[in-house]
C-alpha cells in the first residue's frame, strides 16, 4: 500500500482502553469530537514502520478520544501500540473558512512587524481561554502575541510569513 505524502501528526496513543483492543489517543491539536471523519489513521510506530487502520468506532471524553481500531481487538494488541504517532491524511482535512488556518500550517513561519523587524519564527501555538497565541522564538527571546486581528495584520502561507503590529520591546 501507498501512503500519502502529506500525513499530519494529530496525537498518539497513550494507552489501551478496555479489554475488547480500544486505545486511547491524545490529541495535539483542535479536534472534534470524534475521529469519524477520517476515514483511516496512519499510525507511526516506535518501531518506525507506519500501518494504516480504519476506525470502527470513536468518542471523545475529557480531551481523549478513544477508538476501536480495525484488526486491535484486544488489550495486549492495543497496549503494544503506545507511543505510536497518530497522523491523518492532509487532503482529509475540512476547508477553512476566510482568514482561519490550520496551526500546522503556521509553525516555522518567519514573523515580522510593521518596522520590516525580524521577530523570530512560528516555534508553536498555545490554546488559551480568550484567544490562541502564537510563540515566537529568535536566538535570544520568546514572544507571546496573541492571534487577533488586532495585532495579526497579514499571514502570507505562500510567502511563510506572518506580519504582526508587535514591536521589538514588547
Amino acid at each position: 500500500m501507498m501512503l500519502p505524502s502529506n500525513l499530519v501528526d494529530m496525537g498518539y496513543i497513550s494507552g489501551p482502553f478496555g479489554i475488547q483492543g480500544w486505545v486511547k489517543i491524545k490529541v495535539t491539536t483542535e479536534y472534534d469530537d470524534s475521529l469519524d471523519d477520517y476515514e483511516q489513521i496512519y499510525l507511526k510506530l516506535v518501531s518506525g514502520d507506519v500501518v494504516a487502520k480504519k476506525i470502527e468506532k470513536s468518542f471523545a471524553k475529557e480531551g481523549i478520544f478513544h477508538a476501536k481500531l480495525n484488526g486491535v481487538d484486544n488489550r495486549d494488541v492495543a497496549f503494544s501500540l503506545k507511543g505510536a504517532l497518530v497522523a491523518v491524511d492532509r487532503e482529509h482535512f475540512p476547508v477553512l473558512e476566510e482568514d482561519e488556518f490550520y496551526w500546522v500550517d503556521l509553525i516555522g513561519l518567519k514573523v515580522t512587524n510593521l518596522q520590516n523587524e525580524l521577530l523570530g519564527n512560528v516555534s508553536e501555538l498555545m490554546e488559551t481561554g480568550a484567544n490562541d497565541v502564537l510563540v515566537v522564538r529568535n536566538c535570544d527571546e520568546e514572544r507571546l502575541i496573541p492571534f487577533v486581528a488586532q495585532y495579526i495584520i497579514d499571514v502570507n502561507l505562500a510567502n511563510k510569513q506572518i506580519t504582526v503590529d508587535w514591536g521589538l520591546d514588547y
